[in-house]
């Protein structure tokens, strides 16, 4: 039985996002994905301290989903055994003032990976082509644009293109990008948002600005399979997770990122000849005291 499906949901041709599963978990029980993430998790791990040690790379996760999809959850248990020195988590808000004073892509430049770490978005500059296509005058805010009559097809074209070059110039200059949409269903969304409301412990997470938005699900949708479409190229490609098992998705989620840093080529640090003759005369030094 295959039970890396790490190549399973990457988009090479034209995406449909109402004929992929969100349910979808291989031939595997829950028992069994959650002791291979254990597994996994420690690959994770070595691969990000040669990562760091190479300090050639870097690695950009991005995480798009809709609200309840478990993007949170993902990041705690797929990294939570790597090195919190060499990873960085930076979750997008809405814009603040100094923000929308910029050009949309200015702030995700501020938070991009330097070389020998793993950057994770959660929620990213698709930000600009999901939510602010749904609600177009969101886009005001960036004082370039006097009507909502402005965000014609021309625009939304621009858009993606400028997602398109900030992406490939990424990828032209040492950061592998790796572009993740957790799919859930709107049922299972209803069921995860009544779990916070039943579960008192979880009421925190609640919001009720959820409840319009889950209004638009089928907004939100349409909006995922044209970013998809427009913006899965080989330099940063796609994949679209099953979401409806958080276990499956965070086993897909960490099996297609070891598989991306292991075709990264990284490298440990080859000592010179000089360097390591000092660490031979080191090592007698200790050893003699």
């Amino acid at each position: 039985m295959n039970n890396n499906f790490s190549d399973d949901f990457l988009i090479k041709d034209k995406f449909s996002i109402k004929k992929t599963s969100t349910e979808y978990k291989g031939k595997l029980t829950k028992e069994e994905g959650v002791q291979i993430l254990i597994q996994e998790k420690e690959k994770l791990r070595e691969l990000q301290e040669k990562l760091y040690a190479d300090g050639s790379k870097s690695l950009l996760v991005v995480l798009q989903a809709m609200d309840a999809a478990g993007k949170d959850s993902l990041i705690e248990h797929v990294f939570g055994g790597v090195n919190p020195q060499g990873c960085n988590v930076t979750s997008f808000k809405t814009p603040s003032s100094k923000e929308y004073a910029h050009d949309f892509l200015w702030r995700h430049y501020l938070a991009l990976p330097q070389k020998g770490m793993i950057g994770i978005f959660n929620r990213s500059h698709y930000e600009s082509v999901l939510v602010c296509k749904v609600h177009p005058e969101y886009n005001l805010s960036e004082k370039t644009w006097d009507s909502v009559k402005d965000f014609d097809k021309k625009f939304w074209e621009n858009r993606y293109e400028s997602i398109r070059s900030f992406e490939k110039h990424l990828a032209n200059n040492g950061t592998t990008i790796v572009k993740i949409f957790l799919h859930v269903s709107k049922d299972e969304q209803k069921k995860r948002l009544l779990d916070r409301i039943n579960e008192q412990e979880k009421n925190w997470k609640f919001s009720a600005a959820d409840l319009p938005e889950r209004a638009l699900f089928d907004q939100y949708m349409d909006c995922y399979e044209t970013a998809i479409n427009e913006t899965s190229k080989d330099e940063a490609p796609w994949y679209v997770i099953p979401a409806d098992n958080k276990w499956f998705a965070r086993l897909s989620a960490i099996q297609i990122i070891i598989d991306t840093l292991e075709k990264m080529d990284l490298k440990f640090p080859q000592l010179s000849k000089e360097d390591k003759a000092g660490l031979d005369e080191a090592k007698k030094q200790l050893e003699n005291e």
